[in-house]
């Protein structure tokens, strides 16, 4: 099946996940992304790929294990209509949004043996950034994120591609209320640690084998003084040359890798 009309339902639709109005899917772009999704358990409704797709080994068996999910070949120029990317990846995959949720965070504690570290995103707006937080979260094993109200959508297709499948592993908790995560820590006897550039002690002599949720602020405004007062603990990475800041995936990489360098020794 070809398709070659703009107002085809399946083309209707694609726009729809991709703009966010739909809010039980998601819409994945790009061979790579679309791979950890077949990979992964979750329900598949539409594969759309461009004519041009087909151009390696890979590419065509992608397009093989795609044929059990009624995979539809659209028209180059309607394909580029429903990109969310400047150059058309060639293929776009409508599925079913991960669960989230409290209960899913609490599930995944319990079935860790480790010493839970869990990372806290507060009201981080750009996409891209939080995509790259989850990246890094995952490599540094990571035991759960949890995602303030008036956060970005942690499954818009930025983020999604930013995540590189992360986001499609990890257990999340969205749209949190910021005291509710933290008197939820302290029930479960997680010290809640944050970074400020008047804490004194630096991020090398914090204990990382202790059970934390690390907490990031908004790029914009970081936390204000009422939220850190909620904080267990704080933190700062020293920094040379007059440097105020780090962009909030590099400081979340430094820090997290900090953690598991103390847990793997």
């Amino acid at each position: 099946m070809k398709i070659t009309s703009r107002d085809n339902q399946r083309i209707k639709l694609a726009r729809k996940v991709r703009d966010g109005f739909v809010k039980d899917a998601i819409f994945v772009e790009g061979l790579r992304l679309a791979e950890e999704v077949l990979r992964s358990d979750l329900n598949v409704s539409d594969v759309l790929f461009s004519g041009s797709f087909a151009q390696t080994e890979r590419h065509r068996a992608f397009l093989q294990r795609a044929e059990n999910y009624n995979g539809a070949e659209v028209s180059e120029k309607i394909f580029d209509s429903i990109s969310d990317t400047k150059t058309s990846q060639g293929v776009v995959l409508i599925a079913d949004k991960p669960e989230t949720g409290r209960n899913i965070v609490e599930s995944n504690l319990q079935k860790k043996k480790q010493t839970p570290l869990l990372v806290l995103l507060h009201q981080i707006n750009n996409p891209t950034n939080l995509g790259a937080v989850l990246r890094t979260a995952e490599a540094a094993n990571v035991s759960g994120i949890i995602t303030t109200r008036n956060s970005a959508n942690l499954f818009s297709p930025k983020a999604l591609r930013g995540a590189m499948g992360a986001s499609l592993r990890l257990s999340i908790w969205e749209n949190a209320d910021f005291s509710e995560a933290l008197a939820w820590a302290k029930e479960k006897k997680i010290i809640s640690t944050c970074a400020d550039v008047n804490a004194e002690k630096s991020y090398t002599q914090v204990d990382w084998k202790a059970a934390r949720l690390m907490i990031f602020g908004s790029e914009a405004h970081g936390l204000s003084a009422e939220e850190r007062e909620q904080i267990d603990e704080n933190l700062i990475i020293p920094m040379d040359n007059k440097v105020e800041s780090l962009n909030l995936a590099v400081a979340c990489g430094i820090i997290l890798f900090e953690a598991k360098k103390q847990k793997d020794d």
